[in-house]
Parts: C-alpha cells; structure tokens; sequence
C-alpha cells in the first residue's frame, strides 16, 4: 500500500479525478469535502445506534446506503467529466441501482420519510434539536446536509454540478429531521417545542 502521505498537497493544492490539479480553496473541493464531513457526521450517528434501542437499529440499512451515496457523490463531485456526464443525464445508475433520471435512491429516502411519519403525531409548533443523544446527533447532521446543500448550489453557479446530487441532499436533510423525530418517538422522548419569550 502506499504512503498515506505524498506531499503533493503541500503547495495548498489538490488533485480531482483527471489529474487536473486545483487549488484546496476551489469550490469543488470545498463541497466534496462537505460532503466528506457529513459522511462522516452519520458515521457517528451509526455508531450511537449500534449502542441505543432495538427498534432505533431499523434504522442502520439506511444509513449504511446513504454513506454508500454520499461516497459516490464525492467521487463525482471530483471528477468534472462524471459531473458534465451526469448533468446531461448520459449517467442513469450507479452501484446502488435504480431506475431514473437520478443515480441517487433519494426515492427511498421519500419513502423511509412516509413511513417513519406514520408512527408521528403532526407538528403543530417548531421544534428545537434535541431529546435524546441520538436525536440530537441526526439534528446535527441535518444542519451539516443543508450547508453541503448550499455549497453545492453555490459550486452549481461556477461548474457543472449535477441537479440529482442537490435534490439528493435536499430530501436527505429532509429524511434526518424525521429521523431525529422518529428516534425520540422510538426512545420515548418527546421532542422540544419551541416556546416563544413572549
């Protein structure tokens, strides 16, 4: 295996699937690397459920697939032509297979959200992050996934940044705001209502 050190990077630059080298501060670095970090924001997440409430454990599937995406993501978000290939929909599956205009199962996200609803009362007032640890910790990264979202429409309006990789993240902060709900509901720990001052 080769040194996990090359110091090729040590000029403050980068290299994306190509070759092409760019500088660390170029905007496809930063939301790949977001996306990185949000990656491993779930990884985090796994690990308290792996520890919590059998019924809570439903959950690790999904997560697992979605680590699997966020990686695939990367990897196009570093490689312009995979990006530009994408975008003009010549790319319409990936490892975790599906059938549509995107590679990405963000329908499964769509239809874990529908499921974990049912077992929600409605919200009839905002909620804080919070409740139990693992809640807390899904409120977190849904927090991390709207940021990456925003790099990425940010990237968008400077290179070819595939619309399937935006909607992907968007229904995702979607998916872990539920979740977090759904792991209190399942710890029986209600949410935080928000209590204006007034």
């Amino acid at each position: 295996m080769a040194r996990i050190y090359t110091r090729t990077g040590d000029g403050g630059e980068t290299a994306l699937f190509g070759g092409q080298r760019v500088p660390k501060s170029d905007p496809r670095v930063d939301v790949y690397g977001g996306v990185d970090e949000l990656n491993c924001a779930i990884g985090v997440a796994r690990a308290q459920i792996v520890e919590a409430d059998a019924q809570l454990k439903t959950l690790l599937p999904l997560l697992d697939q979605i680590q699997t995406e966020l990686f695939e993501i990367g990897g196009v978000l570093a490689s312009p032509e995979r990006s530009e290939q994408m975008a003009a929909g010549s790319v319409t599956a990936s490892s975790t297979g599906g059938a549509s205009a995107s590679p990405f199962a963000t329908a499964d996200l769509e239809r874990a959200i529908d499921t974990l609803e049912k077992d929600l009362r409605p919200l009839k007032t905002f909620i804080l992050p919070g409740g139990s640890v693992v809640a807390a910790q899904l409120h977190l990264i849904r927090t991390v996934c709207r940021r990456v979202e925003r790099q990425a429409v940010a990237t968008a309006a400077e290179t070819t940044v595939p619309p399937q990789v935006v909607v992907y993240l968007n229904r995702l902060s979607d998916f872990l705001f539920v979740a977090a709900r759904w792991a209190n509901h399942c710890l029986g720990i209600e949410d935080v209502a928000w209590q204006p001052r007034s």
